[in-house]
């Protein structure tokens, strides 16, 4: 699932099919000192360079004509430390392994987003999160990392060493150097109550901050061309563990959410008329349920019908205007939207350039199916969003420049000065950092 290289052209695709780069030469180093002297060499032939995850980012963020730097190699778990409630884990781990080697451990991270293909250091650095009142991204939870930098040192950081580096470094889009190893804190593994039931779109709207006080982590979905959403609210449980049954689960999961949807899609991309219909009718499919299980198997779940995504986050308190907008723009417009809107939250946090960067925060995703025409969609969307302050997912579709983004993010310049001190000549440059940083 992750990005590909056809050996044939050296062409690297990411996971959406809507990015491609053609890099002069790869690497994948073993080690950070393997990747330090990988650095030092390409700045002696004038290369820029960049690293991948799994692809997973909708941007081209990590794309590169210069040297292309492969995570295959720096995976596994460095130390699992009882005692500070911490394990290190190389860069290119998969969160899948990570939660699964985690979970023999007895530990767990204390949340995490909806999928688990991509790469420890791809995850962070572009922002990953999922839903919580409490507890906030992927990159918050980290509390020391390792960092290459341009002129080829190894950087270790967290809020006691090199603490600037460690603020704006977590999130930190393969600006200021490449991450070889994250340190993050975890905890002694819990069980979470899953409840899911269909809610309508009105109601969610006007009881979403109850909603929201109420759970330690509550999402929902709204299927555009309906009143119809489908709710999850994640809350601690002292068991028993009651996962979703077998065939249930390989029903809603992977029947209904991936094989019939991708069938739905299909159609809707060849017939967008039937969209409307179809939505009101899947819309419904999901009943009711709960289920008790460790985090990674409630938190996460499988995606195999590819799309295109963009997501803002906004202020909390803007949340429900925001949706609102939405819907009516849907409603008026001639779009056929077949996927469902997808809304989060997250608490403020302190990290420089994450998009709950100082303000509680709330996540709306528009989604279109991989192949289907989007920018119309997108780009009527991304206009309510950014009326409401709306920072775009680093790791997903927009279209914002550093002139936009500097009045959204307050600590924007502390960035771009960290930036300009450990990486002066751009080594780690490319097109996409170019319009979301600034020259």
């Amino acid at each position: 699932m992750g990005s590909t290289t056809s050996a044939k052209n050296g062409t690297w695709r990411n996971w959406g099919g809507n990015v491609s780069a053609r890099p002069a030469r790869e690497v994948t180093p073993a080690s950070a000192d393997e990747l330090a002297a990988a650095v030092r060499r390409a700045a002696e032939d004038g290369l820029p360079v960049k690293a991948v995850g799994t692809g997973h980012s909708f941007t081209s963020i990590a794309a590169t004509d210069g040297l292309l730097v492969r995570p295959d190699l720096l995976t596994g778990i460095r130390h699992v430390d009882r005692a500070a409630g911490t394990v290190t884990v190389e860069a290119g781990t998969p969160l899948k392994r990570l939660n699964v080697a985690l979970a023999r451990e007895g530990l767990s991270l204390a949340n995490m987003g909806d999928i688990m293909e991509q790469t420890v250091s791809g995850a962070t650095g572009t922002g990953t999160h999922g839903t919580g009142r409490d507890s906030a991204s992927l990159a918050a939870q980290v509390r020391g990392l390792e960092l290459v930098t341009a002129d080829g040192s190894v950087l270790t950081c967290s809020e006691k060493e090199n603490p600037e580096v460690f603020a704006a470094a977590r999130v930190g889009l393969g600006a200021l150097g490449v991450v070889t190893a994250l340190t993050f804190a975890v905890e002694p593994i819990f069980l979470l109550t899953a409840r899911e039931e269909p809610m309508p779109f009105d109601r969610v709207c006007a009881e979403f901050d109850q909603l929201h006080a109420e759970n330690e982590h509550f999402e929902f979905y709204w299927f555009p061309h309906t009143d119809n959403t489908n709710t999850k609210r994640n809350n601690r449980s002292a068991g028993p563990q009651r996962p979703v049954p077998r065939l249930r689960g390989w029903f809603e999961d992977e029947f209904l959410s991936n094989g019939a949807f991708q069938v739905v899609n299909w159609v809707g991309r060849a017939v967008p008329a039937t969209v409307p219909a179809v939505a009101r009718i899947s819309s419904r499919a999901l009943s009711a349920r709960t289920y008790t299980d460790i985090p990674y198997k409630v938190f996460t779940s499988p995606r195999r019908v590819r799309f295109v995504e963009m997501e803002y986050a906004v202020p909390r308190a803007a949340l429900v205007e925001t949706l609102r907008e939405l819907k009516a723009m849907v409603d008026r417009s001639p779009l056929r939207v077949s996927f469902p809107v997808e809304v989060r939250t997250a608490p403020a946090d302190d990290i420089t350039l994450s998009t709950a960067s100082g303000r509680d925060s709330a996540y709306v995703a528009v989604h279109m199916f991989r192949g289907t025409p989007y920018r119309a969609y997108f780009t009527a969307a991304e206009r309510i969003f950014t009326a409401h302050e709306g920072r775009p997912h680093w790791g997903k579709i927009h279209t914002r420049d550093a002139e936009y983004l500097s009045r959204v993010y307050p600590r924007f310049a502390e960035f771009t000065a960290l930036r300009d001190r450990l990486d002066p000549e751009r080594r780690f440059r490319n097109d996409h950092l170019r319009r979301v940083l600034g020259a």
